[in-house]
């Protein structure tokens, strides 16, 4: 990479993962919850099912406002957003000022992604997109890993009904670095070159749900829901099984997190690689069909503890993967004019659709138990990545500049000027 891509891989790399070490905070202070406010399993499933909903909600806002105003501006807002309401989510004094906190929250968290993936998407040379972006989507295990170090540290100091909010009070940390995203990153050249051609006309939402864009639209965001809904089964109640289910103490889940964490971060790298070499499609099958297995495994089968030690690194590898190579592949299934709305509504669209199987588990787990309510919810989606795969094209190789194929071109007359078709300077 060149400086200007270093310094933009480097940027949301950091931001993604302040962004996971906020959100992940809640799921390790989760059991500390349930105990000191006594909430039940299905409150705190809400609560994370809540931040999700409206995560989904700043993604298709800042999907809207990033091809409007830039993409490096509104991923600079999104981070002091969450990072301010992470904060004062440590003055809580109820479940219901909490679910407040953490639903305001959830904007600036669905935002950053929506911003930074675009940004990300446009300014990575095409011959290491997938690599790059699913790279950046790999800072999500650094900041979940600082969370739970957080966390060991502060719980192993504090008495727990303090270190909780003590916790949420370091979350504010990632406002300042949105300083040196103002000062160092620049909004990409293909999104200049479009907004100097296209003056200050908005941008049509509705135009991701055109003939042209339609389908695109809607196999994405089942691609996302599938992905998301399995992954934030383990993200939200990975924490709880191992102290509640598998009696682990605070040092014992840290180190079992640890080895989960490690293998998520190394299924993000080595994922978007193969996203390059093997192509998208092929990737998301991969990792579905792996991810499927070991969840099933880890949580449905009679293991020892040593063995749920070791299945840790597999599982969350798989579950990592088939995120990894989401950031490229809806960067190019739509045009640069509508790129960040189109990438803001389909991942978060799925986002929303996945919030609810954490809360789904909490509900389930009552008469099922926590580890087969985990396990059968996260299966069922993990088959929902398969059916959207199957219809999406292949689109590694693909030049992001502000043009559309041909199957979309029929539907711009109703919003816009035609513009050139992929690969026409």
């Amino acid at each position: 990479m060149n400086v200007r891509e270093r310094r933009t891989f480097w940027a949301c790399f950091t931001g993604w993962a302040l962004d996971a070490m906020d959100v992940q905070l809640y799921a390790v202070i989760m059991p500390t919850l349930i105990a000191v406010w006594g909430m039940s399993q299905a409150q705190a499933g809400t609560l994370g099912t809540a931040a999700l909903l409206f995560s989904s909600l700043g993604g298709w806002l800042a999907g809207i406002l990033a091809d409007r105003f830039g993409r490096a501006a509104v991923l600079r807002y999104t981070i002091v957003w969450f990072a301010l309401f992470t904060f004062l989510s440590g003055f809580t004094q109820s479940f219901e000022q909490l679910l407040f906190t953490r639903s305001m929250q959830g904007l600036g968290f669905g935002g950053e992604w929506a911003a930074g993936a675009a940004l990300m998407s446009e300014v990575i040379d095409k011959r290491i997109r997938g690599r790059a972006v699913g790279s950046v989507q790999g800072g999500w295990s650094v900041g979940y890993g600082t969370a739970v170090l957080l966390f060991t540290i502060v719980f192993s100091v504090a008495a727990p009904e303090m270190a909780w909010r003590y916790l949420f009070f370091l979350g504010l940390l990632p406002a300042f670095f949105a300083l040196w995203i103002r000062r160092y990153v620049e909004e990409p050249e293909v999104f200049r070159e479009m907004r100097a051609k296209s003056g200050d006309r908005r941008f049509q939402f509705l135009e991701i749900f055109g003939p042209g864009l339609r389908r695109r639209t809607i196999l994405a965001s089942m691609l996302a829901a599938g992905g998301l809904g399995g992954n934030y089964t383990t993200l939200t109640w990975l924490a709880t099984y191992l102290k509640t289910v598998r009696n682990l103490s605070v040092l014992g889940t840290g180190g079992y997190l640890g080895v989960n964490i490690f293998g998520s971060f190394l299924g993000y790298i080595i994922s978007a690689h193969l996203s390059d070499w093997l192509g998208r499609r092929k990737t998301f099958v991969i990792m579905a069909c792996a991810a499927a297995v070991t969840v099933a495994a880890y949580t449905l089968l009679p293991l020892s503890n040593t063995a749920v030690l070791l299945l840790g690194f597999p599982l969350g590898f798989c579950q990592s993967g088939i995120i990894a190579g989401m950031g490229a592949t809806f960067a190019e299934l739509f045009p640069t004019r509508v790129r960040a709305t189109g990438q803001g509504f389909s991942y978060n669209t799925g986002r929303a659709v996945g919030s609810f199987v954490p809360a789904l588990v909490g509900v389930l787990a009552a008469g099922l138990g926590l580890g087969p309510a985990m396990g059968l919810c996260a299966v069922c989606s993990y088959v929902f990545v398969l059916i959207a795969t199957a219809m999406l094209p292949e689109t590694r190789g693909r030049e992001l500049e502000m043009a559309v194929d041909e199957e979309t071109r029929s539907a711009l007359p109703r919003y816009a000027a035609p513009v050139p078709s992929f690969g026409e300077k």
